[in-house]
């Protein structure tokens, strides 16, 4: 702005009328912030992919639903991602040998996650791209809500495929079937839970 068109504009206010402007130039403007769930994303698309790629919408809905119903129960991690790799660790035997507890590497103890794939010891690495950029799209409008998120498996907190028949199947509720995973709610008071 010149300085002739301050001159002749800032004698023609009141005093209330310059210290509103004084803040309104002077006040950084305070927004939210959007958080950064990209982690978050990236966990939920790895579990589809991995859990169901190879099913229709209900069945990457159903097992991302069994990872928002554990969010939200208390017996369970507070996060995707801590659903998704909760499960024991075990330090390399390589940094084991190391005297500096900062260099510690761990990894999951082989068959002993929630989500087999995550402990399996084969690489997690998506080898269909075209398949899991789709899922991360997907995955992405399920975390920052953009689409609409409906629980179709009735609150389920476990599931399995159906040519496997679990020990823990027992002590849970069944809620639904969808394409080939058998999906369960644990009910407060049931046996069993997260594996240790």
């Amino acid at each position: 702005m010149p300085y002739g068109f301050l001159c002749g504009w800032w004698p023609k206010m009141n005093i209330t009328e310059l210290v509103s402007v004084g803040m309104m130039i002077f006040t950084p403007v305070i927004t939210d912030i959007p958080e950064d769930k990209s982690a978050s994303v990236e966990c939920l698309a790895l579990n589809m992919y991995h859990e169901a790629r190879g099913q229709g919408s209900a069945g990457l809905l159903g097992v991302s639903s069994v990872v928002f119903n554990r969010v939200k129960d208390k017996r369970f991690p507070n996060t995707i991602c801590g659903v998704i790799y909760q499960g024991p660790t075990r330090e390399s035997w390589k940094t084991r040998q190391t005297p500096d507890p900062n260099d510690a590497t761990f990894y999951p103890v082989k068959h002993r996650c929630q989500f087999s794939w995550y402990c399996d010891g084969r690489g997690d690495e998506p080898r269909d791209k075209k398949t899991y950029q789709r899922l991360l799209t997907i995955a992405k409008s399920i975390v920052y809500n953009t689409i609409n998120f409906i629980d179709i498996t009735d609150g389920a907190t476990h599931y399995h495929a159906d040519y496997v028949n679990p020990a823990w199947a027992e002590t849970k509720t069944r809620t639904v079937e969808i394409e080939d995973h058998i999906f369960y709610r644990w009910e407060i008071g049931q046996k069993g839970g997260p594996v240790k």
